[in-house]
């Protein structure tokens, strides 16, 4: 080997080895490192330019037509049975989220998991819909655009008008769908979507992409559920076959058997589907991925949480006690608390030296205690707001203290203690921002 060779090699550290080691590796990647990487990939999709994001949405909306149009071939006149012949068309309808996964587009399901990078503080509420709003219609002119290409390739015609009869009656019986049937229907058929994102993100191969996407998705097309741009595909098409007399004749229906196949079938359909998927995605799989793997990395986990809730919920609103809401408001609250804490947990020499120190030096040494015991204890400030005089217990505060705290007296507090500062202000307007939103 050469001497600049061995200079080379020499200068790799150990820790660059490892990191290339577990790149290297053909294991998937596990669950606490999938959540940071779907975090990151909600960055990236909320950063997109407006023509990128309304193309790649393009793209998705026509491949996930694709996978439709396959689901409905390969199920007509399969002869296997009920289960089988269902088995067989969510096997198909995969082609739709391998093309969308592997060949990279924009997908209104999927893209809410993009809910991780928003309870992470990564990306704005407002970034988080601009993506969802441009993605959901590119999606739907991606899907039309197929189902016009469709129609005039004349596949329908096929066994004798079967394909076309077929794709009729997928349409009606969408249509004929009551909006409990369908948003829960929506609610599950998303779960199982972002689930196949969330295994498709953990592997490392293009195979184990396809095979992570594989069984969610056919469990969701074999069960029934609904999925809000898939429809886009197949309600569209049906309407339009519906006015061809032959395919009518072959799906052994009439006029009036597919009274609500038109566009306010379709509309009627897409609402209570989206909204279940909406729901199934961001809370059943985002969220709650991201409470268990990524909550612990923002100080301020129950605002980004409450903000959710009531973005989507309006009248949501968590019952605070009256004491709570004006404790919540003192920034001076974490330093009068943390005397407390630090005359409870420090040594007596320690507590010595700090009483002996200036006011705003004090102030911020005694913040700081605070601040390291709710890096430990999540739960101390909430049980402080909701029950002030069980958690002050047994901490030496005065009397006026003790007033001061269980009855809110800001202006008492705030006369005693100086401002924080960084990093600790920065912390504190985090805990803070519930009450203000």
């Amino acid at each position: 080997m050469k001497e600049q060779d061995k200079q080379v090699v020499h200068t790799i550290s150990p820790e660059a080895i490892t990191e290339l080691a577990k790149k290297a590796a053909s294991d998937c990647l596990p669950p606490p490192e999938v959540a940071r990487k779907a975090e990151t990939v909600g960055v990236t999709k909320a950063k997109l330019d407006i023509l990128s994001t309304v193309l790649l949405g393009m793209l998705a909306g026509a491949f996930i037509g694709l996978g439709a149009m396959l689901c409905t071939l390969v199920t007509t006149d399969a002869g296997l049975g009920f289960g089988l012949t269902k088995l067989l068309g969510g096997v198909a309808f995969c082609l739709g989220l391998i093309l969308v996964v592997v060949a990279g587009a924009e997908l209104f399901t999927g893209n809410c998991l993009m809910v991780m990078s928003w309870f992470g503080g990564k990306i704005s509420f407002g970034r988080l819909l601009r993506n969802w709003g441009l993605v959901y219609f590119a999606n739907l002119a991606g899907s039309l655009a197929l189902v016009g290409l469709m129609f005039y390739t004349l596949q329908w015609g096929f066994n004798s008008n079967a394909v076309g009869a077929n794709g009729v009656l997928i349409a009606n019986a969408k249509v004929d769908l009551s909006f409990t049937s369908a948003l829960t229907r929506g609610i599950l058929c998303n779960a199982l979507v972002c689930l196949a994102i969330w295994l498709a993100f953990s592997a490392r191969t293009v195979v184990g992409k396809i095979f992570g996407i594989l069984f969610p998705i056919t469990a969701f097309v074999a069960a029934g559920f609904e999925h809000s741009i898939a429809n886009m595909y197949f309600i569209p098409m049906g309407i339009l076959l519906a006015k061809q007399p032959a395919v009518l004749e072959a799906a052994e229906l009439t006029s009036a058997g597919v009274a609500n196949l038109n566009v306010a079938g379709f509309v009627g359909n897409l609402v209570p589907v989206t909204i279940g998927n909406i729901i199934g995605g961001s809370l059943l799989v985002g969220a709650v991925y991201w409470a268990s793997y990524l909550r612990q990395e923002r100080a301020d986990v129950w605002v980004a949480i409450r903000g959710w809730l009531k973005t989507m919920v309006p009248p949501f609103r968590p019952a605070e006690p009256e004491v709570a809401a004006e404790l919540m408001e003192s920034k001076a609250l974490r330093e009068v608390l943390a005397r407390a804490v630090l005359a409870k947990h420090a040594k007596p020499s320690e507590t010595a030296a700090l009483q002996r120190t200036g006011s705003k030096a004090l102030s911020e040494m005694l913040a700081r205690a605070v601040l390291a015991k709710a890096g430990g204890d999540d739960t101390f400030f909430t049980r402080l707001a909701q029950e002030p005089d069980e958690v002050l217990k047994g901490y030496d505060l005065n009397p006026e203290e003790r007033a001061a705290l269980s009855g809110g007296d800001v202006g008492w507090l705030e006369s005693r203690v100086s401002t924080l500062g960084d990093p600790l202000g920065a912390w504190v307007a985090l805990r803070l921002t519930s009450k203000r939103e």
